[in-house]
């Protein structure tokens, strides 16, 4: 029986719409503001979270804000409900990332269609990939099935490594991850004598190369073959596209790099988080420079969000939500979509 996460503040519309889905046949959990809703989510694990926009203690907004910052909610399917209908209020909506928008009042036969709609596209990357290159060809195809990521090109051409062959040396900038598809990979540091100090053993079914390209800099080790070795190469714009385009998708990927490794999963949702928010800062320091009048040292400027999620180099969505995690720190002010720098230093801080 499928679960779904009710938070709604309204009780009669909240037992009415609870009656609905448990008439169904869906097991439902219910909460009455944002904060409980949260703690649900993080404590049951729901397959969908139906959530009212304007509600107290936390809004819907800042609902699935959290759910998509957590490694064990961020793949959640996510539906707004809302007596609403300003076209603003859809578009922040779907660009933060939730997957679809209710508006009340909605009628069982609407209400149930959109949630199998949503139980449907996110079963499809529930399932278990083969860790070689017809899984990963199989996981991209799927991927390349949704509009976001249509894109992406498939059936990549295997690499062949022979034994001790260098893949990539530290200092060389990354251009994209690699996948091994049979043999094994050493990687490796130097040190100031030439001492060679192995940092890691990769094999069949492992990615390497991806920590220094979230990082955004150059590799920090070598890699070499240790035999025989067949690899595919996923272009670093394939792989942003990968992780920063797509809930379902950016969820499942990182179970993948991870190999469902907690704490890695944990450190690379944090790596990919905090490389949106460098580039963002980067990108509203330029903008700033452009910008600035040395007569009005807070100059307001005018950027729509789908241009700066172009130069940032990543989703929509992404850009939305750190741009509200700055505006919440302070870091710059927001008036009409108009952004202000508040704080340069801390940006160029959080840049380096």
């Amino acid at each position: 029986m499928k679960k779904i996460l009710l938070i709604e503040d309204n009780k009669e519309m909240r037992e009415n719409t609870t009656e609905i889905l448990e008439l169904a046949h869906y097991k439902v959990l219910s909460a009455k503001n944002g904060k409980e809703g949260v703690e649900l989510a993080q404590k049951e694990k729901p397959d969908l979270i139906l959530c009212d926009i304007m509600m107290p203690v936390l809004d819907g907004y800042g609902v699935l804000h959290l759910v998509v910052r957590s490694p064990d909610t961020a793949g959640i399917p996510f539906i707004f409900m809302t007596a609403k209908t300003e076209h603003s209020d859809f578009r922040k909506g779907m660009e933060m990332g939730a997957d679809d928008y209710l508006t009340k009042p909605f009628d069982d036969i609407e209400l149930l269609s959109a949630i199998e709609s949503r139980l449907k596209k996110s079963e499809i990357f529930k399932k278990e990939f083969s860790r070689n290159v017809e899984g990963l060809n199989d996981f991209l195809s799927k991927a390349k099935g949704l509009e976001e990521l249509s894109k992406l090109s498939l059936n990549r051409k295997l690499r062949h490594y022979e034994k001790k062959e260098t893949l990539y040396i530290e200092g060389d900038e990354p251009e994209g991850i690699l996948f091994i598809n049979s043999g094994r990979i050493k990687t490796y540091k130097m040190n100031e004598a030439g001492k060679e100090l192995i940092t890691s053993i990769y094999k069949a079914g492992d990615f390497i190369g991806y920590l220094d390209l979230i990082e955004g800099g150059e590799y920090h080790e070598y890699a070499e073959a240790l035999e025989d070795t067949e690899a595919c190469v996923i272009p670093k714009k394939d792989f942003f596209s990968l992780l920063y385009s797509n809930r379902d998708v950016a969820a499942k990927f990182i179970k993948i790099l991870s190999n469902n490794l907690q704490d890695m999963e944990e450190r690379l949702m944090n790596l990919a988080y905090n490389s949106v928010r460098k580039r963002v800062a980067d990108t509203l320091l330029i903008l700033k420079s452009r910008y600035q009048k040395d007569s009005e040292p807070q100059t307001f400027f005018s950027v729509s969000r789908e241009d700066l999620a172009k130069m940032v180099g990543t989703a929509t969505e992404s850009v939305i939500r750190t741009l509200s995690d700055f505006k919440q720190e302070k870091l710059i002010g927001i008036r009409d979509k108009q952004i202000v720098i508040l704080n340069p230093e801390k940006l160029e801080k959080l840049k380096n």
